[in-house]
């Protein structure tokens, strides 16, 4: 378990997209337990059943398919932040739209809308919002972590192609980000999880394992764990890595 900060030191933020089930959900675990503040961005409103200590104040509602919304998000999170200090950001949402029954939309069956709509939220959103909060992290030296996908590297059997494009894109963007953020402290990885036991498993999903080398799916704390690492001084030297998270599936 994550050491929570000592009381002397100041309480850290974490600033988390696409928080609601999966690895969003273990992440939050993840760094409430080290006593972070998380503030989550959904496009839903704050749940009154929330299983977590934080209230309405630490969640922002967001549509990231919506530029104009994403910009308004943005200077509200600001004002959520009274010291101008952001530590992390991960971007975690991500769109995977699905064909009639389920399957997957080739890049012939892809419409325009869908293609747009898919690069708005899983590319384009992530680096607005950390341009838009360059300062706050830079005040920390703080960390970026984009959540890739296995499909970013390779054809997937069930992700569509706007949404591995899009994440070969992110990876693609998280070295130039590194390039570019590392001047000012902040370093920005990635992760790429692989196939990961979550509520929303594809059906099939059965037939890879035998193909993954540890012969077994991944956990989101695994994942989450990750991502923890990327955020704190553990890995204080590791700038624009892409790290793979899925049992040796890519080898």
């Amino acid at each position: 378990m994550p050491t929570p900060p000592q009381p002397n030191h100041p309480r850290r933020t974490l600033l988390l997209t696409g928080a609601s089930r999966g690895i969003g959900h273990a992440t939050v675990k993840r760094f409430s337990a080290a006593g972070w503040r998380v503030i989550t961005c959904s496009r839903h409103p704050f749940p009154e059943n929330c299983p977590w200590e934080m209230g309405p104040e630490d969640h922002i509602q967001v549509d990231l398919a919506d530029p104009e919304n994403t910009e308004h998000a943005i200077e509200e999170i600001k004002r959520r932040l009274p010291d101008g200090e952001l530590h992390a950001l991960v971007n975690n949402a991500a769109i995977s739209p699905k064909a009639d029954g389920g399957k997957r939309l080739s890049s012939i069956d892809t419409t325009r809308d869908v293609w747009q709509r898919v690069f708005q939220v899983n590319f384009f959103a992530p680096i607005m919002l950390a341009r838009g909060l360059v300062k706050q992290l830079a005040a920390t030296k703080g960390s970026v972590v984009n959540v890739t996908s296995i499909a970013g590297s390779r054809v997937h059997p069930f992700a569509g192609s706007a949404y591995g494009t899009s994440k070969a894109a992110l990876a693609a963007l998280t070295r130039e980000m590194a390039a570019d953020f590392g001047p000012l402290g902040i370093r920005v990885n990635a992760i790429a999880p692989g196939e990961i036991d979550t509520a929303i498993l594809s059906p099939g999903t059965e037939q890879i394992i035998p193909h993954i080398p540890l012969h077994r799916l991944g956990t989101t704390d695994e994942v989450a764990k990750i991502i923890y690492v990327l955020c704190t001084e553990t890995s204080s030297y590791v700038n624009g890595a892409e790290i793979h998270i899925n049992g040796g599936q890519h080898v």
